[in-house]
């Protein structure tokens, strides 16, 4: 059957209504939530911040580490005085694949909002140092930072010894494999913040934290429930962004049936995709 007669047959997809898209909106958009695992790792970025130390953030993909160094750059808010440049306390970048020199200074630059400066590599990173002290910057967050370039890590570095910057490089344990192989490097970046997984009532108290300050559906759905809260935790293996994807995932699906709670049973038909 071609394509055209299977849609006749089905009809049109129907649009929701004003308001539930409303709130299919709602929870699609992103959300920063106060955990006790974020507030210790920003206490941790205080630290190397206030003794200019320069350190690496490690944990597997989907555990948060995004969300909590992008949480602790919005602590730290940029100041404005007329006639003089913006003061940046904290910056923070994601890299690009294969991330070489001229992309790590750019990608610095573009962040504090100032025009690139056409040339050579040497050009522009100057142009980027010039960037770095006349806002003030504090610390610098790169996020990714496995996907450096292995001779750009000597580049990152040079900031902090010339600058005195301290630099917090965050990434899996492959950024661990690639930065040892240069013992100069290691040794800048030997101090390590290891950002886990979640388990027993430290992932309870999440779960319990994102369906009241995240989902917020009109009836409670009880998610901390042994059964509920073992299919979550089965799903996910105590991944944070793996059960923030099924938490979304399964209230929209309620939503979009006419519930206004998850259920057991729509938990369990969207954990199963994730198995």
């Amino acid at each position: 059957m071609e394509a055209k007669a299977i849609a006749q047959q089905l009809g049109n997809i129907e649009i929701p209504e004003e308001k539930l898209q409303m709130e299919i909106t709602r929870l699609n958009g992103k959300t920063l939530v106060s955990l006790e695992q974020v507030a210790k790792l920003h206490e941790y970025f205080e630290g190397k911040r206030q003794s200019k130390q320069s350190c690496r953030v490690v944990g597997e993909s989907r555990t948060g580490k995004t969300m909590a160094c992008d949480s602790y750059r919005l602590r730290h808010k940029p100041i404005q005085k007329v006639g003089h440049p913006p003061q940046v306390p904290v910056v923070y970048i994601q890299i690009p694949q294969d991330c070489g020199t001229k992309e790590l200074f750019q990608s610095i630059i573009e962040y504090l909002k100032y025009q690139m400066t056409k040339g050579t590599i040497a050009e522009i990173r100057q142009r980027a140092i010039k960037v770095l002290q006349g806002c003030g910057v504090e610390m610098i967050i790169i996020d990714e930072a496995d996907r450096f370039k292995p001779k750009t890590f000597a580049e990152v570095k040079d900031i902090f010894d010339r600058l005195n910057i301290p630099i917090v490089l965050v990434g899996t344990d492959r950024l661990d494999t690639v930065i040892k192989r240069d013992e100069q490097v290691y040794n800048r970046f030997r101090s390590c913040y290891r950002f886990g997984k979640l388990s027993g009532a430290d992932f309870q108290n999440t779960v319990n934290i994102w369906e009241k300050q995240v989902l917020k559906l009109l009836v409670a759905s009880n998610l901390t429930q042994t059964k509920m809260l073992k299919l979550i935790a089965e799903a996910t293996g105590g991944y944070i962004g793996l059960m923030d994807t099924i938490l979304r995932e399964s209230a929209i699906r309620s939503l979009k049936r006419g519930f206004n709670k998850i259920t057991f049973e729509m938990l369990k038909e969207v954990t199963q995709e994730f198995k």
